[in-house]
């Protein structure tokens, strides 16, 4: 197996940050201009209608396209499974992506559901996945062969995490010519550990707030990972004002990615609905690289992991959903297209009280 080879690439990441501007204001005020003259009560839709001036201001159109969506699923492995912190073991990560391929998991019924397809991309597995990547059937930027244990060390080295945030751009500039929404999706046994570290270094509240119970442990089981947390960032010391740093000394690869596909997103001036709790410590990762990102985030749902609200706190963002969902791989972020679509579409094909010869009260 061949692991992408390390290169420089801050420069490119910059140049990238300087492509990403917030929502068009005057797009945005024609957008409320119009839905405040819509044949309902003044703002009778809600949060709809909250969205739906944020995806005009997003794609700077009054018809925001949102037809094509794809949901990514971004995959990894992690070195600090072997601390017990799962009930599942490493090697399920390999046996769910194809179970991907195949159509079979939750996240391909609920995006067929919502129209949406489902790609899957190896960031860093511990296994060999080169016959589905000959095969066309997933999108390979493999970094390496899973991080590093850390509670006892460095997740990768800074170079890993810039190309791991540079592979979800590569992959958001791949797909992007004919994707509308962009969804976040994930798949790595143990990576609700990462993620928490992630969220108690950028959002200041203690591990034992933060940490839920991930694949379902119980309460032995969810104490000893609050402690593996806390002894990571107890052993790596993250810099919270440095999120590439957060990112390299805690983080995943498929977390990286998340970030970088966030951050193409925003370049093209698309929407992305971000998945759950490991999708928004990306989403929290993005932010901290380049905050205009944040224009372009809905976040589709909140978890039943304790610390997601406080990850949504962080990003000043209301998620759209809480169904006590605690999947992943992008189920809520396809069960959110539905939403972005209604919202679009009361934008679009509502009459004004003028179009239908109303009186306005």
């Amino acid at each position: 197996m061949r692991y992408k080879e390390s290169r420089e690439s801050v420069n490119y990441l910059e140049a990238t940050f300087r492509q990403i501007f917030p929502q068009d204001y005057p797009v945005r005020e024609h957008a409320r201009a119009r839905l405040e003259s819509l044949t309902m009560p003044h703002w009778a839709l809600g949060d709809l209608m909250d969205m739906a001036v944020a995806l005009a201001g997003m794609t700077r159109s009054l018809t925001p396209p949102v037809a094509r969506k794809k949901i990514v699923v971004m995959v990894g492995d992690h070195g600090v499974t072997v601390e017990g912190v799962s009930k599942y073991p490493s090697a399920v990560t390999a046996q769910m992506v194809y179970n991907f391929v195949n159509g079979g998991a939750a996240i391909n019924a609920l995006a067929r559901q919502a129209g949406a397809e489902v790609v899957v991309a190896d960031i860093g597995t511990e296994a060999d996945l080169d016959d589905l990547a000959r095969a066309g059937r997933i999108i390979t930027k493999k970094i390496g062969p899973g991080t590093a244990n850390i509670a006892r060390e460095p997740a990768m080295t800074r170079t890993h995490a810039v190309l791991a945030v540079e592979a979800g751009i590569e992959i958001a500039e791949q797909l992007g010519l004919g994707t509308d929404v962009f969804g976040t999706g994930d798949m790595g046994i143990g990576n609700t550990t990462p993620s928490t570290a992630i969220a108690a270094v950028l959002t200041g509240q203690e591990v034992a707030t933060l940490a839920g119970r991930g694949t379902g442990l119980d309460d032995a089981q969810l104490a000893h990972k609050v402690r593996i947390i806390e002894q990571a960032i107890q052993v790596n010391r993250p810099d919270p004002k440095d999120a590439m740093d957060v990112l390299a000394k805690v983080g995943g690869f498929e977390i990286g990615a998340i970030a970088g596909l966030i951050i193409g997103a925003a370049v093209q001036r698309k929407p992305v609905v971000v998945d759950g709790f490991i999708s928004t410590a990306g989403a929290l990762i993005a932010y901290g690289l380049e905050p205009f990102v944040r224009d372009y985030i809905i976040c589709s749902h909140c978890s039943a992991e304790p610390g997601h609200r406080f990850m949504h706190e962080r990003l000043r963002l209301k998620p759209l959903l809480d169904l006590n969902m605690r999947l992943g791989e992008g189920t809520g972020a396809a069960l959110a297209m539905n939403l972005v679509e209604a919202a679009a579409a009361v934008l679009t094909e509502v009459a004004t009280f003028e179009d239908a010869g109303i009186s306005k009260g």
